[in-house]
């Protein structure tokens, strides 16, 4: 068969494939094959990269290809899929009194909350599934949803230390929202829109209109932002929910194999979204720091992904160079820090345009 007849079988395949309504389930599958490819290669990739960080950190190597019965690839680069596979196969063990439904299910839904975020990023001026007119908004509210798998986590386990992992969970997501809700208020009253991509055009002509640079109060609220998600994401200082030391592993004590590996699939991908969510809301997006040079867009992509990579690497250090808060002082800089300086770059903000913008 020729290039030319394939195309042709091809062109009146598609028609056919229109009445029966099996084109509508390409298009929506290939989309997601995409979207979990990215999701699963950027896990493998962060947990390789947050072992190298750590050893970094501690003066150590990490994984390694080099040793006696050592064999995950030239400098440890298979150590991560081995890790995969390893979970693929390892049993699958549910608690007798567990609530065997809910128990099954809660994976699923931190997983898919991160999941459908991703369809909002922006990785690029055209790389992008879909540009919602309230990208930002559908980012922060499908965001919020995997707390709900982390409470039927921690309910369904019927295990003391999983009740209270959730529970403490609960109350960290929803109280650090609401600041990081706040400091994201502070780019929709500067760039008018609540689209991701409008609000990246409207940092275009480089480093000088990043939003970070606006004003002192926009240079607050990155920070703001940036410390309240890295809380919502459960990272170090602020894992809290899965304390080992305190729960015994938290909201994910009693879960085994591929299961367990789910709610960090998941919190590898919320590190991504909330990382270009910072990138996109303050750093400029895809935009080049230098107006007029590597802009186009292939150099968007690249940009775009350097400082989410950046922001991530950012997290890693944190979790070496911070020790874990306890329960009350993580309250206590939501509720009595963040929050009034929240609001306070709100009305900063909209005094500073009204009077220099």
């Amino acid at each position: 068969m020729t290039v030319d007849t394939l195309f042709s079988w091809l062109g009146g395949l598609i028609p056919a494939m229109e009445g029966s309504g099996i084109l509508l389930v390409i298009s929506i599958l290939v989309p997601c094959l995409a979207l979990f490819l990215v999701v699963a290669v950027n896990a493998i990739v962060m947990v390789y990269a947050e072992r190298k960080v750590a050893a970094f950190m501690q003066d150590r190597v990490g994984p390694m290809g080099q040793g006696v019965g050592l064999h995950a690839g030239k400098w440890g680069l298979l150590q991560t899929v081995a890790d995969a596979l390893k979970l693929l196969t390892k049993e699958d063990i549910i608690p007798e009194k567990a609530d065997r439904f809910l128990f099954i299910l809660a994976p699923f839904v931190i997983f898919i909350g991160a999941f459908v975020t991703i369809i909002a990023v922006p990785f690029g001026e055209t790389t992008i599934v879909a540009d919602f007119n309230i990208g930002i908004f559908y980012i922060l509210a499908m965001g919020s949803f995997g707390v709900i798998g982390i409470i039927l986590a921690g309910w369904s386990s019927n295990n003391k230390w999983s009740l209270y992992g959730g529970m403490r969970s609960a109350a960290q997501i929803v109280s650090y929202e609401i600041p990081a809700g706040l400091s994201i208020i502070v780019i929709i009253m500067l760039t008018g829109t609540l689209s991701m991509q409008g609000i990246i055009e409207y940092q275009a002509g480089g480093m000088g209109n990043w939003i970070i640079f606006a004003n002192p109060f926009t240079f607050i609220a990155f920070f703001v932002y940036f410390i309240s998600v890295v809380a919502e994401t459960n990272r170090t200082p602020f894992d809290i929910p899965e304390a080992e030391s305190e729960l015994v592993g938290g909201f994910h004590t009693e879960y085994s194999g591929m299961r367990w590996s789910f709610f960090f699939l998941s919190e590898y991908a919320n590190m991504l979204v909330v990382s270009a969510v910072a990138a996109t809301g303050f750093l400029g997006g895809w935009h080049s720091p230098i107006s007029g040079y590597f802009d186009s867009n292939g150099w968007g992509i690249f940009w775009m992904v350097s400082k989410i990579v950046f922001l991530i690497f950012i997290m890693m250090w944190f979790r070496w160079t911070f020790p874990r808060l306890r329960v009350d002082q993580l309250m206590n800089i939501c509720w009595k820090v963040f929050l009034p300086v929240s609001l306070i770059n709100i009305f900063g903000v909209g005094i500073w345009t009204l009077f220099f913008g």
